[in-house]
């Protein structure tokens, strides 16, 4: 008698419905990324536009990453209760009216209230929480999953620029800003609504006898353990942006002009895509938190590195090395939570640990400018983020050393 084997639910994590869901993700994150991007090449036309310095010109950027920050958080907690698919519906609105009304605007202050409020909310939907819904939909690769929706964040970066300056050659900002919001609305809430499906019941479920949350178990509380992952990711992206923010700057200073700085830049998010994607492979392979601790090691290295090596070409190897090192270390903070927290808030708590790392970013920009002030050198600056490093590599340590695996139950 001849038996024919059950057909595979393709819904099942890690399942084909899995990656097109990710494939979506990606594309909704490279989207939605328009918002971090766009206000930093229209900055000289704004400038411009209303007739302020460059500190006033920079405001709207300011504005735009706190919303981020805290939209993050805000719609990780939406994403929790009803799903994906409200949340990024928000943001295509939100993208929308927000280039609409910069584009509007007759002075920097009502442009900066439309970035801040809708442009750096909207942007948050398609970071933290795709990352965070995306994870329930991958078991034995969530790592690569986690690592790939975040590199949309980085191919927003590739793809906007080029799209703003094409635009720019033939009209003026504010058309431009209008453009956007046209390709957002049009673009987001269609691929929004193929991600209506709910994750598998699988994902969101904890073993009846099992004591701790995730795979993993620490002797900490979950309130503790969160408060531990908020101050490692502002110290690793303290440290992070110190190149990140002031290369162009730097070089600068030493005579090599801006456009090196730029290229530098331009190395270190192209060397961050690779190191997302290999950071998922090795997560996948050895945990979240081994993966962070390699990155951080790593990152603190390339940051020793700029302090000696100032000359030209030193500067674009040192550059590579630090963008192969850093990139993964954001994504692996998903993978921690998943680890280690409840399923049913990876929203809200992913969300929180990712507005800790960019108020790092922005906290890291600051007081690396004012070091420089004090100092008249970049060097103190680079200890200072070497010291934020080795704060984020010690929590790491006590992570490790603190968790033990659960037994695996049938």
């Amino acid at each position: 008698m001849s038996t024919t084997a059950a057909p595979q639910d393709p819904y099942v994590q890690d399942g084909p419905y899995a990656w097109f869901r990710l494939a979506i993700s990606i594309l909704l994150s490279t989207l939605g990324g328009a918002g971090m991007w766009a206000v930093v090449i229209v900055l000289p036309a704004v400038q411009a536009d209303f007739g302020i310095d460059r500190a006033g010109a920079s405001l709207p950027y300011t504005a735009t990453m706190l919303g981020f920050a805290v939209g993050n958080y805000i719609l990780g907690r939406f994403v929790d209760r009803f799903g994906i698919v409200p949340p990024v519906i928000a943001s295509a609105f939100a993208l929308s009216a927000g280039f609409a009304l910069s584009a509007l605007a007759r002075d920097v202050w009502l442009f900066t209230l439309a970035q801040g409020v809708l442009v750096g909310l909207g942007t948050a939907a398609t970071f933290g929480p795709l990352i965070a819904d995306i994870s329930h939909w991958f078991l034995k690769r969530r790592g690569l999953a986690v690592a790939c929706a975040a590199c949309g964040n980085y191919l927003a970066g590739v793809l906007w620029p080029s799209l703003i300056q094409w635009s720019l050659a033939s009209t003026d900002w504010r058309e431009t800003y209008f453009l956007i919001a046209a390709i957002c609305l049009v673009t987001m809430v269609p691929l929004a609504l193929i991600l209506r499906r709910p994750p598998p019941e699988a994902a969101l479920s904890t073993p009846t006898n099992a004591p701790a949350f995730g795979r993993q178990t620490i002797g900490l509380s979950p309130t503790a353990l969160q408060a531990l992952l908020i101050i490692a990711g502002l110290g690793c992206c303290v440290a992070m942006s110190m190149p990140q923010v002031h290369i162009v700057a730097y070089c600068v200073d030493l005579g090599y002009g801006v456009a090196p700085g730029a290229d530098m830049i331009a190395l270190m998010t192209g060397a961050g895509i690779i190191s997302r994607l290999a950071s998922g492979f090795i997560a996948d392979k050895i945990g979240g938190v081994k993966t962070l601790l390699i990155g951080s090691v790593l990152q603190c290295a390339a940051l020793f590195l700029y302090i000696p090596f100032n000359g030209l070409a030193s500067l674009y190897h040192v550059s590579l090395i630090f963008g192969l090192s850093q990139g993964g270390i954001v994504p692996m903070y998903a993978v921690i939570v998943r680890e280690y927290l409840p399923a049913r808030e990876a929203g809200q708590r992913v969300g929180l640990v990712v507005m800790s790392t960019i108020l790092g970013m922005a906290l890291s920009g600051w007081l690396s400018g004012l070091i420089y002030d004090l100092t008249g050198s970049y060097e103190a600056a680079f200890l200072n983020g070497i010291a934020w490093n080795f704060l984020n590599m010690g929590i790491m340590v006590f992570i490790l050393f603190s968790g033990r695996m659960r037994p695996r139950t049938a």
